[in-house]
């Protein structure tokens, strides 16, 4: 036990020190004082109050996503379409945000969120069941996915659902009633931060305290010795595809209802693919994943204002998050190495 967890914390911190020291070469390159300039953004991340709570409402959407992935890559599942689920949730969530009747009062907002949830679990629910019948490459068909999603949520947004008094590419505004309370007015952290901080921690005790999260766990150390022991191999990857898509749907409806009020086009940055890298970044853990999130979280928060108030380029904040994704790409390389390799996933095949 002490092991794995001195394991993951090796983990969490050797992806951030490179890039903090690939990041203090750059900045020396450039004639400032690295110990300066990240001692200006810690501050500008964690220094008061309402930079804290700018910092948590920017990690909100990667406790989602980054949750999402985990699940599926915990079972050895490499799963890439979170982004779109994201979309596809956010812009049902608000669309019932903005149609249903604003007089349904405090069920709206669960109404919204029940039904981008069904909306993730839809949409992720066909590469899973592709997966686990006919073999199909997920890696291929969640990212094919991704640019569906873009491409659906970028037509109806664009088209059916353009805001009539707006031509800036948006949906109309969802009613006050659907809007996500907000924690710690004037900040923009809002009451989807404590859903997905839930979120996170209902996956933590799916993973210890639960039958399906242990033969979850199982199926993505060997796939031939869980189908040796009784596990059903396609239905947990059809099941943990399904649980990722409710989560990834969950996260777009957060964001619709607590920060946006409304779908546009650019509805998420990539929030996906940086759930990705937190996930990795975490090790799959639940408190690796929350770490993660905020620290990524302070990176967007503090690079947006340092660049305002200084000659720092925001660019810095790339290259860090950009050395992270690196190594988050070797992990990547790692499952793909294991699976073609058939170690300790036991091979290719999901056919029980």
């Amino acid at each position: 036990m002490k092991g794995a967890a001195l394991q993951n914390s090796i983990g969490l911190a050797l992806p951030l020190a490179v890039s903090f020291v690939i990041s203090g070469l750059v900045l020396l390159g450039i004639g400032e004082n690295p110990f300066a300039v990240f001692s200006l953004m810690a501050g500008e991340a964690f220094g008061n109050a309402l930079r804290l709570a700018a910092t948590l409402s920017a990690a909100t959407p990667l406790l989602f996503t980054a949750t999402a992935t985990a699940i599926c890559f915990r079972s050895g599942v490499f799963n890439v379409g979170v982004e779109g689920a994201f979309l596809v949730g956010g812009l049902g969530a608000v669309f019932l945000g903005f149609t249903l009747p604003a007089s349904l009062g405090l069920a709206l907002v669960p109404i919204c969120l029940a039904f981008a949830a069904l909306l993730g679990a839809i949409w992720l629910y066909l590469p899973g069941a592709l997966l686990a019948r006919y073999e199909v490459d997920e890696v291929v068909s969640t990212l094919m996915l991704n640019f569906i999603a873009a491409a659906i949520t970028g037509y109806l947004v664009n088209g059916p659902l353009l805001s009539p008094v707006s031509g800036n590419n948006v949906t109309p505004l969802i009613h006050e009633a659907a809007f996500l309370p907000r924690l710690m007015p004037p900040s923009t952290l809002h009451a989807g931060f404590l859903i997905g901080l839930i979120c996170v921690a209902a996956y933590g005790l799916w993973c210890v305290r639960t039958p399906s999260g242990f033969e979850g766990a199982l199926v993505g150390l060997n796939k031939r010795f869980s189908r040796a022991v009784g596990i059903s191999v396609p239905r947990m990857i059809i099941l943990v595809m399904v649980l990722s898509g409710i989560l990834a749907g969950l996260g777009g409806a957060v964001h619709g209802l607590g920060q946006m009020h409304r779908f546009s086009d650019g509805f998420s940055p990539g929030y996906g693919f940086t759930g990705m890298a937190v996930a990795l970044l975490g090790r799959n853990t639940p408190v690796g994943i929350a770490l993660g999130a905020v620290l990524f979280g302070a990176l967007a928060s503090a690079g947006t204002t340092i660049q305002l108030f200084s000659d720092i380029p925001l660019d810095l904040v790339n290259i860090i998050q950009g050395t992270v994704m690196i190594f988050a790409v070797v992990e990547i390389g790692h499952i793909l190495h294991r699976r073609k390799t058939g170690g300790k996933t036991g091979g290719g095949q999901y056919a029980d």
